[in-house]
C-alpha cells in the first residue's frame, strides 16, 4: 500500500514559451519536516528497471515489517503557498522541439499550473499529463498556462512525445515538458525526494502575482485530478477578483459564495 503525503491551501501569467535570460532563485530559511517515502513495492506508477531500483536505499528496497512505512528526514523549506513562486529558467520540450521556459515570463500576463511529475516512460504519470493536455483548453480559457517538470532530460521528453499513446508515449502535447536534470526546480518546490533523486507528485497554482496560492503533493502511486485544479483554480480567480468573498468547501462557479463575517456567513448557511 502506497502512502499519500498530501498539503492544500489556497490564500489570497499572450502565451511566451520561448525565453533567453535566467533569474536566480530566492533563498528562504529551512527548517526539517518529515517526509513518506514509499517502499519498492510502491513503485506501481514507476517504470520497473534496474536502475531505479539502484536508487533505493536497501533499508528502504528491502521488506522488514508488513507495514511497510518508512519515515526520512528532509532537509525542507518554509511553506511556499502565500510565497513568491521560485523563478527558473529551464530547456523543455513542446511542438516536437527543444524550447527555453523561464516562469518569471509568465508574470502579469497569466496564472500558471505547474506540476511535477517522477520520472518518463512510466505508468502512472503519462495519464496524468495527457489529461492535462486534453483538458488544456479549459485551462487557456481561464488564462492559464500548464508546464510540467521531471528530472529526465529533453531527449526522454521528445522520445516519449514521440511514442503514440496506446503504447504507453503521450504523443503531441498542448503545453510544454520541461527537464530538471540538475534538480533544482524540483528542490526549490520542496518535491525533490533526496535519496531517490525524483519528484514527488507536486502540483502548484500560480496567480499572475507569481504567487503561489495552491499546493498539493501525492506520493508516487497516486495521480491527481484534473477536475479539482481546474475547481480550485476557478475558486482562486472567484475570491481574487471579489476579494470581500470567500469560496465554501466543494464551490464550483456559479455555486453561492460566502461573507467572511459573523453576518454574511449566516446569510449563506441559511442559504444551504
Amino acid at each position: 500500500m502506497a502512502c499519500s503525503v498530501t498539503s492544500t491551501a489556497l490564500l489570497s501569467s499572450s502565451n511566451p514559451r520561448v525565453y533567453a535570460s535566467a533569474a536566480a532563485l530566492p533563498k528562504l530559511s529551512s527548517f526539517s519536516q518529515s517526509t513518506i517515502v514509499p517502499s519498492s513495492s510502491s513503485f506501481n506508477g514507476l517504470r520497473n528497471c534496474n536502475t531505479l531500483v539502484s536508487r533505493i536505499p536497501r533499508s528502504i528496497s528491502s521488506r522488514t515489517n508488513k507495514s511497510r512505512s518508512f519515515v526520512v528526514r528532509a532537509s525542507s523549506e518554509v511553506p511556499l503557498v502565500g510565497n513568491k513562486a521560485p523563478d527558473f529558467e529551464a530547456e523543455a520540450v513542446f511542438d516536437q522541439e527543444f524550447i527555453k521556459v523561464k516562469l518569471s515570463e509568465y508574470i502579469g500576463k497569466k496564472y500558471v499550473i505547474l506540476f511535477f511529475y517522477p520520472l518518463d516512460f512510466t505508468f502512472v504519470c503519462p495519464t496524468e499529463i495527457t489529461a492535462f493536455s486534453d483538458r488544456y483548453e479549459e485551462f487557456k480559457n481561464v488564462n492559464t498556462e500548464i508546464l510540467g517538470v521531471s528530472i529526465d532530460s529533453v531527449f526522454s521528453h521528445l522520445a516519449w512525445v514521440q511514442t503514440e499513446r496506446k503504447t504507453g508515449g503521450l504523443g503531441d502535447l498542448n503545453y510544454p515538458l520541461i527537464s530538471d536534470m540538475t534538480k533544482s526546480i524540483s528542490k526549490s518546490y520542496n518535491v525533490l525526494i533526496p535519496d531517490q533523486g525524483i519528484a514527488l507528485r507536486g502540483l502548484f497554482i500560480i496567480d499572475k502575482e507569481g504567487v503561489i496560492q495552491h499546493s498539493t503533493i501525492n506520493n508516487l502511486a497516486i495521480g491527481r485530478s484534473v477536475d479539482e485544479t481546474l475547481r480550485t483554480l476557478q475558486a482562486l480567480q472567484y475570491v481574487q477578483e471579489n476579494p470581500d468573498e470567500v469560496c465554501p468547501a466543494g464551490w464550483k462557479p456559479g455555486d453561492k459564495s460566502m461573507k467572511p463575517d459573523p453576518k454574511g456567513s449566516k446569510e449563506y448557511f441559511a442559504s444551504i
